[in-house]
Parts: C-alpha cells; structure tokens; sequence
C-alpha cells in the first residue's frame, strides 16, 4: 500500500492521470494527498472534480483557494466568477450538486499522527501547533456547513493579518482561510504578506517564508504543502512544497510519503506563460 501526495492540479485532468499510471496508483489499496486547488485555470475543471470524487475512497484532499473560490460563486448562482476562471462546467454540470457537497465537506487541514505528517493547501502560522491548526481548521467547515452562504460573503479580504486570541469570530474564521489557503510571506513583526506571490528571492527585505520562521510551533511535524507555483518544488525545514506549476506549462509532482523520499514529475499541459498571474494564484 503506497501512500502519495501530489500538488495542485487545478483542473490539468490528462496530467493527474498521467501521473497516476506512472506511479501506479491502486485504487483498491494505495492513497493519495492532494494539496487542494483540484480546479480552476486549467482545461479541465469538471472533468478533475469527477475523478477525485470518483476515487475519494483512496483520496484525502484539502480545500484549497480555488476551491473555496467555486464554492463561493455557486452558493451566489454564478455570480463572482473572475476573468481566467474556467468553472462553468461544474456550474452548469447534471452532477454539481453532488459534486459541489462532496467538496464542500473536505477539510481544511489534515494530519496523520502515524506518518507524523500533516496536509495544508497553503501554510500555517507561527503561533499554532498542530492540534490549533486542527481544531481552527475544523471551525471553518463547520461554518460552511451551517452557515453556508453567509461565510462565503464575508471570507473574502486580506484583514486581519496577523493571529491574536482577541480576534473576533468572523475575523478568525477569515484568518484561517488566509492563512491555510493563501500564505506564502511573513514579514518580521509575524503579519502575513498575503498579497506577495512571488519567489522568496523577490520579496520585501525582512520577511521570509512562513515555514521559515524560527518560533514556528509546527516544526516537528512534516508538513505538505502547495499553493506557491513560483516557488516550486522544495523540500526542508520539515516541509515538502509540491506545486510545481503544472497549469502553467511545467509540471505535476507525486512525492511518496510512507517510504524514503521519492518523487514523480509529469508534464502539464501545453501554456504560453511561464508564471501564475498577479491574482489568487
């Protein structure tokens, strides 16, 4: 039984399956972890959505921005989609509504004490341990479970940008998508930068990545990731970054997480850019 984790896949079907045959998923026995952003930008959202529905007996997914993004505009009737976005599949699939629960119902953050390992789109910060990023993560499923339409409307926004117990519930809750489903910098007072996008080489002078900080509570568990295209693929500071741009022309990785190290790449689909826009990436 292999257990892998791939990154992004962000609507690149013929890549993910690609990718599975070359790892030689099984799906009677092997599982896969999935970084989150399954659509969006790529050629095929709907069709990405339905195999990982398809195999979410094997599959342990998180919520990504994207994800989180879909959502939104379907609880709004279609209202809120971006320029680049390629959603209208799923909105306008016979299957959406099974679609859209079953996603819908995936966590925002993941963790295997056995493998001591733990799964987030994006990042986490320093202040929390595991079990805070858990039980922060699970609030905010509970709130778009309950509160549906409402946590939507109020989850955009890059405020407020830095952790505090006093936050109010409507700010933790928007903290917590920020920060698990966009984080990247951080600078050195501990505010999130969640507007920067780029390489860590490129950023403000005094902030670094979010796995980088030296009081991170978090370090002693290794930590999946993806989220930062323009990082790419990274391996340290007991993190393992996996999205390597595949719906910008580069690649889809597979890294093996129940054994030694091991990495699979396949090519993503065919993309002038060489790079994520200056959007939610």
């Amino acid at each position: 039984m292999a257990i892998w984790a791939i990154g992004d896949l962000q609507g690149c079907l013929e890549s993910f399956q690609r990718l599975l045959d070359r790892i030689k998923f099984d799906d009677r026995n092997d599982t896969l972890w999935l970084t989150g952003d399954l659509v969006n930008r790529g050629p095929d959202s709907l069709g990405t959505l339905r195999l990982a529905y398809q195999l979410s007996p094997r599959i342990v997914t998180v919520l990504g921005n994207h994800d989180l993004h879909l959502l939104a505009v379907a609880a709004n009737q279609g209202a809120g989609l971006r320029r680049g976005d390629t959603l209208e599949d799923i909105l306008g699939a016979p299957d959406r509504d099974e679609l859209l629960a079953w996603l819908s119902s995936r966590p925002l953050f993941h963790h295997d004490p056995v493998l001591r390992t733990a799964l987030v789109h994006a990042g986490l910060p320093a202040e929390w341990t595991i079990a805070e990023a858990q039980r922060y993560g699970a609030e905010v499923s509970a709130a778009i479970a309950s509160d549906g339409q409402d946590f939507y409307a109020q989850m955009y926004g890059n405020d407020p940008d830095r952790w505090s117990v006093a936050l109010s519930r409507t700010e933790r809750l928007r903290f917590t998508v920020n920060c698990l489903t966009r984080l990247r910098m951080v600078d050195s007072s501990g505010r999130a930068l969640f507007k920067f996008k780029l390489h860590p080489r490129l950023a403000p002078a005094q902030s670094v990545p979010w796995f980088s900080v030296p009081t991170r509570r978090s370090r002693r568990t290794r930590v999946i990731f993806g989220h930062w295209s323009t990082l790419g693929y990274y391996e340290d500071d007991s993190v393992v970054g996996l999205d390597t741009g595949c719906v910008w022309g580069r690649e889809l990785t597979a890294y093996r997480l129940d054994q030694p190290a091991q990495t699979v790449a396949e090519p993503g689909p065919p993309n002038k850019d060489t790079g994520p826009p200056m959007d939610e990436g």
